[in-house]
């Protein structure tokens, strides 16, 4: 039967259900958002029999998913594939639908009556699902009329559904395979989700560890007297843990909503050995019935204030219950391990210790091993959904499983065994196996994972995958430096993959860049700039720049820029395809690498800008040359037309250091063309950005003609700028030195003291761009900005 969505209705307009909806728009799915009529004492006013009125819930939900921060669409457009209505009026509209998700409130019984409510007016292809953290499913399923049970579900969107990668599907008995299977797919290729299949159990599979986790956390903070603080220093990114660690993602999510999750596994999941460890502690309690739940409710586990115009963050006391100022953790085993940049070295390291720090680390983390282990056979079957949905839904740099092979199964068997603590089965069968680790690769580098039953079996691929550790492994390396490498990705395509630190850009990526143009243009059809770390590039190496700039090495710096000029220029013009594939935080000489490839193919959730006013620069690696460029496109090709509104779009752009939130606001700020290409799963990037490269040479491509003729607004453009300029540093809007940065940037955009009109050749610019970006280099102020964003990791107004 064919199950293919193309319209969608979600019920319930709450924080989750209007999310839900408006990342199903981001999706280009037309989607119907439908709530109950507002009951007496609900405080909606106006004529109860309008429109307005009766669909006030609906209209509301949408409202503050269109304003919420952040942003629920990926554009203000995205709201228009949304249409409101309400549970009375509009069941007809559910004859059209494909896929009703309801995701109203946590009670099993309102959720039974609302199937009851709508199931008459759905088509008999229509995929039903219910969008809930832990609820049973089954027992959901026996609400449903029988010819409605095979294309019933769970859905477990993470909130929110557009940021949050996972998705936990959660089918019942006799949920039918084919539906189970179109799902997955739907929310795979078009929701960008990861996806993976959990059993009927408490909280599924992420919340069940997670909450866990938090849980077990707590419990050795207040048994060991440590601090908020202490607690969160030592489970952040130390062990692999998102920034937020511990007791700040407590307070984003929600204390309440971590409550009412351990709540859900204490009422529900009688055989779990740890239990009494899920019914919160009274400090827990206190906070919810006080009503500190964290950011919604404006302080939770921290607090922000203002003080003296400055916010700061406070902390709760859990003694006094009041909020005091925050105390730096000190721990010698953390200050060490932080030096230590591979994460298995670094937690061994850190567990291995004997200091306090070390001592809680071990406890919990030796803690949420055992017990993620003997949830195996539980909440999924395999250990591979495991690991997935906790790196997906929490963040986790890697899995529980992951990290027992980080840490190394024999040593955490054998140290358990000292302590006279369970060692769950599993484990000690993978500590007694040839291979002594959870996951294993064969001798083409297929990897395969420690099943249930104690065998080994084969991962299957992420679908429309490429895996460059294993194409490299394989003998696709083609060449390889200390930051960079090109990798033979099959089909006469070749990958430049960046690997240094943060994947910031330094003379070995730029040397790497023209290799790759070389290599390809000899052996190769097309080529596609991507890797697959955290993020594409946070930029040029500022730590080197800074050191050139302080010591006065004034020509190493000319040659610096050059050589990152002369390779964007080479993207540009080779006579390959080129396609580059950006992902997360693309900033500065990293958008600058993708603006000149020319062809984009991106991920839906990249954040791309050029930032360099932060730190007292401006883009000088073609970044201003071809954002004016884009702008300049726009400009009827008429004798006479002023370029000037062209410029000035670029200019505030880059002036305002404008970073998109999306790759499709990034298309609205010029920085990626209409014709570039967005992709929702991430994992799908380099696949897709492969298929366009090839695409363009199948269809003969050809290298752009130079572009020898831009038309700039000279003085009377700098002019304007400057004006402006003057009145906003009047009024404290900018400081001075912003002022003069600005006017700098304008030289660049508007051709420098031309007249207006003036046709000038890209290497005109090219030349501006480095003049000004070498005179930026040798003021003071920019230095210490340059050094504050090192020290500080944030810009300086100075």
């Amino acid at each position: 039967m064919d199950f293919s969505i193309e319209r969608a209705a979600v019920v319930g307009a709450g924080v989750m259900g209007a999310a839900l909806a408006a990342h199903l728009a981001n999706a280009g799915i037309p989607t119907l958002l439908l709530d109950i009529v507002p009951p007496d004492g609900s405080g909606v006013e106006g004529d109860r029999n309008s429109s307005a009125y009766r669909n006030a819930f609906a209209s509301t939900g949408l409202k503050k998913a269109s304003k919420s921060k952040p942003a629920s669409f990926y554009t203000d457009a995205g709201a228009r594939l949304v249409s409101i209505g309400n549970l009375e009026d509009d069941l007809e509209k559910l004859r059209d639908v494909d896929w009703v998700l309801e995701a109203v409130i946590e009670k099993l019984d309102i959720k039974k009556s609302l199937f009851e409510k709508i199931t008459p007016f759905l088509k008999d292809t229509a995929i039903v699902t219910t969008n809930t953290s832990g609820l049973s499913v089954t027992e959901m399923a026996q609400a449903m009329p029988d010819a409605f049970k095979p294309r019933f579900l769970g859905t477990h969107f993470f909130n929110p559904p557009r940021y949050l990668r996972l998705l936990e599907l959660v089918p019942h008995a006799g949920t039918d395979p084919e539906v189970l299977a179109a799902v997955t797919q739907f929310g795979s290729e078009y929701l960008g989700k990861g996806v993976v299949v959990a059993n009927d159990t408490p909280d599924f599979i992420a919340n069940r560890i997670g909450c866990y986790w938090l849980m077990a956390v707590i419990r050795a903070m207040l048994e060991g007297g440590y601090t908020i603080e202490e607690v969160d220093a030592l489970t952040g990114p130390v062990v692999g843990r998102p920034k937020s660690a511990s007791f700040r993602t407590a307070d984003l999510v929600g204390v309440d909503v971590f409550v009412h999750a351990s709540y859900t596994v204490y009422d529900r999941a009688s055989g779990d050995e740890e239990r009494d460890l899920f019914k919160p502690p009274d400090v827990v309690e206190r906070m919810v019935k006080e009503g500190r739940l964290g950011g919604k409710t404006g302080g939770g586990f921290y607090k922000k204030v203002k003080k003296s115009g400055k916010t700061e963050i406070l902390t709760l006391d859990l003694d006094s219950f009041e909020y005091r100022e925050r105390q730096r953790p000190k721990f010698k085993s953390l200050d060490l391990a932080k030096t230590v940049d591979d994460l298995a070295a670094r937690t061994r390291q850190l567990i291995k210790g004997k200091d306090r720090a070390s001592q809680f680390v071990w406890r919990v983390i030796s803690e949420m091993l055992v017990y993620s282990a003997n949830r195996l056979g539980e909440v999924s079957d395999n250990i591979v959904s495991i690991d997935r949905a906790m790196k997906w839904g929490y963040g986790w740099e890697i899995g529980p499983f992951e990290t027992w092979d980080a840490i190394g199964v024999e040593y955490i068997v054998e140290r358990l065994d000292k302590e006279g603590r369970e060692v769950p089965e599993i484990a000690r069968k993978v500590s007694e196996s040839n291979e002594k680790t959870f996951y294993s690769r064969d001798e083409s580098y297929r990897q395969h994972y420690f099943t249930i039953g104690g065998a080994r079996e084969e991962m299957g691929v992420l679908p429309a995958h490429i895996d460059l550790e294993r194409i490299k492994a394989t003998g696709g390396l083609v060449k390889k430096n200390a930051s960079a490498s090109l990798v033979d990705i099959g089909d006469g395509a070749l990958c430049l993959e960046f690997h240094s630190k943060m994947n910031a850009i330094g003379p070995d990526i730029i040397s790497m860049i023209h290799a790759a143009v070389r290599e390809t243009q000899r052996n190769y059809t097309a080529l596609v700039i991507g890797n697959q770390g955290q993020n594409f590039s946070v930029g040029a190496n500022l730590m080197l720049l800074m050191l050139e700039a302080r010591d006065m090495n004034w020509e190493e710096i000319d040659l610096m820029v050059r050589a990152f000029q002369k390779a964007s220029m080479a993207l540009k013009y080779s006579k390959r395809p080129v396609v580059a594939a950006p992902f997360g935080m693309t900033l500065a000489g990293g958008c600058e690498v993708c603006l000149g490839a020319g062809h984009i193919y991106a991920a839906a959730e990249t954040y791309i800008g050029q930032v360099e006013l932060g730190v007292g620069l401006i883009p000088a690696a073609g970044g201003c040359k071809e954002l004016l460029v884009r702008n300049l496109e726009g400009m009827p090709a008429i004798e006479g037309s002023d370029p000037f509104p062209y410029a000035r779009g670029a200019f505030e752009t880059i002036g305002m250091a404008k970073v998109a939130t999306s790759a499709y606001e990034a298309k609205k700020l010029k920085i990626l063309r209409q014709s570039d290409g967005i992709t929702m799963n991430p994992d799908r990037l380099l696949y897709n950005a492969k298929a366009m490269a090839l695409g363009l040479a199948d269809s003969g491509y050809r290298p752009p003609a130079p572009t020898i003729s831009l038309t700039v607004s000279g003085q009377s453009g700098m002019a304007a700028i400057q004006t402006q300029l003057y009145n906003m540093c009047e009024a404290g809007w900018i400081s001075t030195y912003d002022k003069y940065l600005g006017g700098e940037l304008a030289r660049v955009l508007c051709g420098g003291e031309v007249p207006t009109g003036t046709r000038v050749n890209e290497q005109y610019i090219l030349d501006l761009e480095r003049e000004v970006f070498l005179r930026l280099c040798g003021q003071r102020k920019t230095l210490e900005r340059m050094q504050h964003m090192l020290k500080k990791g944030k810009p300086l107004r100075n």
